[in-house]
């Protein structure tokens, strides 16, 4: 069974970081383009940022500067690193895995930014 299995959501204040992790199973993810996704309340689900299995990464542009995408081929992992966070980065975080013939979507991990 395939699954993807995020953790590492919370509450963090305005200018704080958290480090979110979603790890593999059940399939080789090293070839997989990998990344993560959000969805906050009432809105689309938007992307946050992705990687291919050689590295190259992808980011919106509301959190280029901010956040930094990686990844860790051995243990089907993939990671997302979040600095300054702001309240609009308040939403549901998903993991996803991406090949040329299917997808997987993890659970979702809740990040909220909130004094």
């Amino acid at each position: 069974q395939v699954q993807l299995v995020e953790s590492g959501g919370g509450l963090v204040q305005p200018g704080g970081s958290l480090r979110l992790s979603c790890a593999g199973s059940g399939s080789n993810f090293s070839i997989y383009v990998m990344g993560w996704y959000r969805q906050a309340p009432g809105k689309q689900r938007e992307l946050v940022a992705g990687i291919t299995s050689g590295g190259v990464t992808t980011y919106a542009g509301s959190v280029k500067t901010r956040f930094t995408i990686s990844r860790d081929n051995a243990k089907n992992t993939v990671y997302l690193q979040m600095n300054s966070l702001k309240p609009e980065d308040t939403a549901v975080y998903y993991c996803y895995a991406r090949s040329t013939f299917t997808s997987y979507w993890g659970q979702g991990t809740q990040v909220t930014v909130s004094s």
